[in-house]
């Protein structure tokens, strides 16, 4: 196993916590929703995850606007995306869910980074345990929950990634169907619109559109969508050729079984950016998600399990 050294630094006027070992170098700021601003690849000499170029970042306040924020990194998504109401008592979920705008606490054990944050509406708590091995970060996820009813969640992890023309999206077998989720956009249509994978049709010039592959900077359109399918394998890929190297997702397919994908490719904010995004729910909505039976939920004084692991390697996906 590779030695992990773990630091206390800055990042941007915020304090930090730096993990690192022979192969990685990770980033996370605990106090600012346990994101993680860095995924370096150190044998590749490559930044995986998105940058701003804001020289100084400011912690958001509880229930704050995401899109006026900080966009670069991994912000935890939970207990949903979209704002509204939760099903159980119709209290509302902020934007983008509660845990990226709250303070986690944090302990480093050994080879081991604890974090962990308890809602100030939600009978729950969250608790992740990150750990540095030879070309790969192991994020292991334990949702409690303290209340007498069953709760329904959805969780993501919103990754933005570096892209450029030389960047494609490797899935499991299987997965050919997806449905659009953003308004009026450009090639996909409306909310509910569905396309063929990877190959489809742009709705507004009719030409053929891999959505595997990103668009260029000029492009000027954002993107989300969510396979109609669960997946058929735990795990997704991106192979960036230029580099020769592969960014692997791996995940329990029965505790994360649904990919959405979101795609900034100009159109939100200026930024060029995506993201894969293994969920427990669909459709960004945890209302929605419950309603037709494609949410997760956290048993009535229970827990529920999963891990997200974080892979690097050659540019031949490893599964």
């Amino acid at each position: 196993m590779a030695t992990m050294t773990m630091d206390h630094t800055t990042f941007k006027g915020i304090q930090a916590v730096t993990m690192e070992n022979d192969s990685i170098r990770t980033v996370i700021l605990p106090s600012y929703g346990g994101k993680m601003v860095s995924f370096f690849d150190k044998e590749a000499d490559y930044e995986w995850l998105f940058q701003t170029d804001r020289e100084e970042l400011e912690i958001p306040p509880y229930g704050a606007d995401f899109s006026a924020f900080d966009s670069s990194g991994f912000d935890e998504m939970f207990p949903g995306i979209d704002q509204g109401p939760h099903p159980n008592d119709w209290n509302e979920i902020p934007d983008h869910g509660e845990v990226w705008a709250l303070p986690w606490d944090y302990e480093f054990d050994g080879e081991l980074l604890t974090l962990s944050v308890d809602s100030p509406v939600f009978p729950y708590r969250l608790t992740k345990w990150m750990q540095l091995k030879e070309g790969e970060l192991k994020i292991s996820y334990q949702a409690e929950n303290k209340g007498d009813k069953d709760f329904p969640f959805i969780w993501t992890p919103h990754a933005l990634l570096n892209y450029n023309g030389e960047t494609r999206i490797q899935l499991p077998e299987g997965m050919d169907e997806v449905m659009n989720v953003e308004s009026g956009t450009e090639h996909l249509g409306d909310w509910g619109d569905t396309h063929n994978y990877p190959l489809t049709h742009s709705n507004k010039t009719g030409k053929q559109v891999d959505l595997s592959k990103l668009e260029p900077n000029e492009d000027g359109t954002v993107e989300k969508f969510y396979f109609t399918t669960s997946m058929t394998e735990g795990w997704c890929s991106v192979v960036q050729s230029d580099i020769q190297r592969t960014l692997t997702y791996e995940f329990p397919k029965d505790k994360v079984p649904y990919l959405g994908i979101w795609k900034t490719e100009g159109g939100y904010r200026g930024e060029y950016n995506f993201a894969l995004e293994p969920c427990t729910g669909v459709y960004d909505d945890v209302y929605l998600a419950e309603k037709i039976g494609r949410s997760s939920s956290i048993p009535a004084q229970g827990v529920y399990q999963w891990s997200l692991k974080m892979k690097v390697g050659g540019e031949t996906c490893p599964i």
